[in-house]
């Protein structure tokens, strides 16, 4: 039969093996006692097996409440488990239920992070992943594979009405965007109701689409109740629209993937509250496990950060995750890495420099909506920085090369 393995980081005071067997068994037929019904026969077709243990090191400060050790060492490891796909078969969030679950309150972990998982090849039965992917967004928008999209974010988030949204949104396609979206605090707020906010916009994007040829990917934020995210879906889709986007953690994994079974719009899904589940380094779950999951129920594009962000996160996270995303799963799935997170043009050569790709959505608020000579400068700017980057260029020789992007190097530099 075949099987899901799942790899933990852990700290415990205990044993490793005692610890790991406790994290099988908790997380499949056991709990802390025996219990009638318990046979041989039942565990052998439905317990969690322990398939391989690496001690790391030992310390001597618990990462996070849990046991007490006598000893005053907690030992560290690296442990895979393994299910019988027969505990959940293909159902996506009693999956995540098993490998990650009540594991976070066992006391004989100071410490668990998920790190990874792989899942049997009949899962490319099961889900289909992605239905656009990074080929179906460069078709969307008409971008060739030689730069990432460009894209950026409404500022300020809220406040604007439709009107004044959607005549930001023409700068912006007449400067030559690819990408817009809502940040994730719009939805639908009292001065800019959802369904008058992708009619303004759109009738902006659909007129320049006539004029031009290009249509803009605007990422409307359908974040909701699962009836409503249907009706902004449809929204967005009868008024021309080729992008949606959720908060996905806000959503939910049922949710997430209701919408993008229905296939007709790219999915942008934002993982705003990613800190919370992802930034000790002893808890919550790994981005290489997380976009796992995210690509299975459907979406397009996935966040990354950025190098040289405005967050807590490293530049090596950041590039581990951009590999992450572009690496295959189950002969596919491909997802485009969403570059974002206080980007300017300067950090352009060194994202290509450390990750050799372009196929990207790089985005950036500030960085164009600030720049000097306007939102269609900055738009120029980053066009200017991708540009440089992948001909080799360095930042000083960027802009000593091209006005827009000099610009944003006067006043984004020193940051």
């Amino acid at each position: 039969m075949e099987r899901i393995t799942a790899t933990y980081y852990i700290e415990t005071p205990y044993a490793v093996e005692k610890a790991a067997q406790v994290l099988a068994g908790e997380q499949s037929s056991g709990t802390f006692v025996a219990v009638p019904g318990e046979t041989e026969a039942l565990k052998q077709r439905f317990a969690a097996r322990v398939e391989e243990i690496e001690e790391l090191e030992t310390v001597c400060e618990p990462a996070i409440p849990g046991a007490i050790s006598p000893s005053g060492q907690y030992h560290r490891a690296m442990v895979r488990v393994s299910w019988s796909i027969e505990n959940f078969g293909y159902n996506l969030p009693t999956m995540v239920s098993t490998l990650q679950g009540n594991l976070y309150e066992i006391t004989q972990f100071t410490g668990l992070k998920l790190m990874d998982l792989e899942v049997p090849s009949s899962f490319a039965a099961h889900f289909s992943g992605p239905n656009f992917g990074i080929k179906g967004c460069r078709e969307l928008t008409g971008v060739t594979k030689n730069r990432p999209l460009i894209g950026t974010i409404i500022k300020p988030s809220i406040g604007m009405s439709p009107e004044e949204t959607a005549a930001l949104v023409k700068t912006l396609a007449e400067a030559g965007i690819d990408f817009i979206k809502d940040d994730e605090l719009m939805a639908s707020s009292a001065n800019s109701p959802f369904d008058k906010r992708v009619e303004a916009i759109m009738k902006v994007i659909n007129e320049h689409a006539d004029k031009t040829g290009k249509k803009v990917m605007y990422a409307f934020n359908i974040s909701d109740e699962i009836d409503a995210m249907h009706r902004h879906y449809d929204k967005v889709l009868e008024s021309g629209g080729t992008c949606a986007m959720m908060s996905i953690n806000s959503v939910g994994l049922a949710g997430v993937k209701a919408i993008c079974d229905r296939g007709e719009l790219a999915i942008h899904a934002h993982r705003n509250g990613w800190g919370m589940l992802n930034r000790h380094p002893l808890l919550g779950i790994d981005f290489r496990a997380y976009q796992k999951i995210w690509r299975l129920a459907g979406v397009d594009q996935l966040h990354v950060n950025g190098i040289q962000n405005k967050f807590w996160e490293s530049d090596d996270s950041v590039v581990n995750s951009i590999e992450a995303c572009l690496t295959p799963l189950l002969g596919g799935y491909e997802v485009m890495p969403v570059v974002s997170s206080g980007q300017w043009g300067g950090q352009a050569p060194e994202t290509y420099r450390r990750t050799s790709t372009t196929d990207l959505l790089y985005m950036a608020g500030g960085g164009i909506m600030a720049h000097p000579a306007g939102p269609a400068g900055g738009v120029r700017a980053l066009q200017q920085a991708w540009e440089a980057a992948v001909n080799g260029l360095s930042v000083e020789e960027a802009a000593k090369e091209y006005e827009e992007f000099g610009l944003s190097v006067k006043k984004f530099g020193k940051k």
